[in-house]
This record gives C-alpha cells, structure tokens and sequence, in this order.
C-alpha cells in the first residue's frame, strides 16, 4: 500500500467526488471528518518519540523560517492572487480565510509520508495556531476592508487544536508509555502506523464526499478560484526550497517547511465560512475548493517535494 499510495489517494478522492456529487445526503459524512483526523494524527504521533519534541521546540533556525515564510511570505503571495478576485466579496473572502492560515492537522502527516521533519512541525502547531489567531484580523483588514473583522471567531481554531492535535497527541503519549511494558501495547501501536495509508484514504473520502456538492451546485462561480489555488502550490514549493536554502536548513526541515507553507487550514476554517451573513453565501464553496485542490496538490507533493529536496 505505500508503494501504491498516491494511486490509493487519488482513487479515494475520485470515489469520494463520484459519492458527495451523486448521493443524497453525503454532507452528513462530514461528521466523522473530525474523528477520522484525529485517529491519524494519533497514528502519526506514535511514530514520534515524543521524548523528541522539546528539542525540536528549541530548533530556533527551522521555527523562524516557518514563521517567516507562513506570515511574511505566504501574505504577500496571497496579496498579488487575491487581487484576481478582489471584485466578489464572497470569493475574496474565501480566498483570504483559507490561504492566510496555515494548517496544522494533515500537514503533519503528508509531511512524514515526503520524509519531513513532522517532530518539528507538530511541536510548532502552538506557534502556527497563535500566530494565524493573532495575525489574522489585520490581514483581513489590509487586504478587505475593515468589514471582514466580523467574520473572524476564534471558537473553531481552539476546538480545532484541541481536538486534533491535544487530545490526539495525550493518547499517543500514554500509549508510547504503556508500550515500555506491555507487549500487547506494542503490537497494537505496531499495527496502528500500518494503517496510516488506509486511514488517509478514509480522511480523504469523507473530506470529499462530504463537501463535494457544495462545490458542483456552484461550480461556475467558484472556477475563478481553481487557478488562484493551484498557483499558490507552484509559488509555495519554490518558496519553500529557496527559504529552506537561506534558513541552511537540513533536508527534513526542508521538506516539513514547503508542506507547511503550501498547506492550508481549510477545515479549520469552513466552520467560519459557513457562519457568515447571507451577502456571502458563496465563500464555503470557494474555501471547500481550495480543500479539494489542496488534497490532489499534496499527493502530488508527496512525490515532488523529496525530488526538489533530495537527500544528500
């Protein structure tokens, strides 16, 4: 299954879009989004000697170029395509919530599958998620007008990083340390990161059968967006290698960096989408578009990164 892996993630997309644009009621399949999520960070986050991570907080070089690139950077980015669509307040506004924050969740996984520092990056989901709470407001004001404001709540980043990536990370933690004296815990954390392929193709299938209809009930008004997403993963990976070189950074925080600053927070920030006012009822489909762009890109990444940034 891993050597087939991207055959297996663009096959569960395919299946996913056939389901979410064909049978009734496939939203409601976004209900398990969450708790399928979680149950592959905690797969993830067993692969991680957890014993890792303090030292991959003081990694002072890998956590200033991932701040730097995600909101120096990425803005600026964001800035020259969002201009594209700065005459619709709905697709603008998509586009700004979803590119301007960066993700926190799966990237932590595509990561791991490109052979990247995820230690570093999940000890920098802290920084990422504050960093996007606080900095978020005042972009959207720059780059919107001051009416936006209104449209920002921290609620769904805090339940987001609770139940994504604490509760997630607390169960691996007790698990690794019940591992160091029960066998069975062992064959059960053994089998548990053997199934990080089929349990991303899960994530994949509900992430895209749940919103896929939301997306083809609008496709013509949210086409203008496709190309605006697809061009931010080109600038990104070579943003990301060109940061990497200046930050001397090693090869797996090389990696980790491009998939940090490509990534979004889509699903963290659907829920925002999905609260805002009538005159801007088209914004959850763009940012949904973004998400199902984003998935093909990765698996995409997932090949291109390590040969962009190939081990010496």
């Amino acid at each position: 299954m891993e050597r087939h892996q991207v055959a297996l993630y663009l096959g569960a997309i395919a299946t996913g879009f056939a389901v979410g644009a064909l049978v009734p009621g496939a939203e409601r399949l976004e209900l398990g989004i969450n708790a399928a999520i979680a149950l592959l960070l905690y797969v993830t986050f067993l692969g991680i000697p957890l014993t890792r991570l303090a030292r991959a907080f003081r990694d002072g070089r890998f956590l200033l170029a991932l701040l730097a690139v995600n909101f120096v950077v990425v803005p600026l980015v964001v800035l020259g395509l969002s201009r594209f669509v700065a005459h619709d307040d709905a697709l603008l506004v998509g586009v700004l919530l979803v590119l301007l924050t960066p993700c926190v969740d799966y990237v932590i996984v595509f990561t791991a599958l490109a052979g990247g520092a995820r230690e570093r990056l999940l000890a920098a989901t802290p920084l990422l998620m504050i960093a996007q709470l606080v900095l978020l407001p005042g972009y959207l004001v720059l780059f919107a007008g001051p009416a936006t404001l209104a449209v920002v709540d921290a609620g769904p980043f805090v339940t987001a990083f609770v139940v994504l990536i604490v509760l997630p990370l607390a169960a691996a933690a007790l698990t690794q340390a019940a591992m160091r004296r029960t066998p069975s815990v062992r064959a059960v954390a053994a089998a548990g990161e053997a199934s990080m392929v089929p349990l991303m193709m899960v994530v994949l299938f509900l992430v895209v059968a749940s919103q896929a209809r939301l997306v083809v009930d609008r496709i013509g008004a949210v086409a203008a967006v496709v190309p605006l997403y697809a061009g931010f993963l080109v600038v990104m990976a070579g943003v990301g290698v060109v940061a990497a070189r200046v930050a001397r950074l090693d090869v797996a925080g090389a990696r980790a960096l491009t998939f940090s600053g490509a990534t979004r927070n889509s699903l963290v920030v659907l829920p925002l989408a999905l609260a805002l006012p009538a005159s801007l009822a088209l914004t959850p489909a763009v940012v949904v578009t973004q998400t199902l762009v984003e998935l093909v890109g990765m698996i995409v990444y997932v090949r291109l990164v390590p040969r962009l940034l190939p081990a010496r």
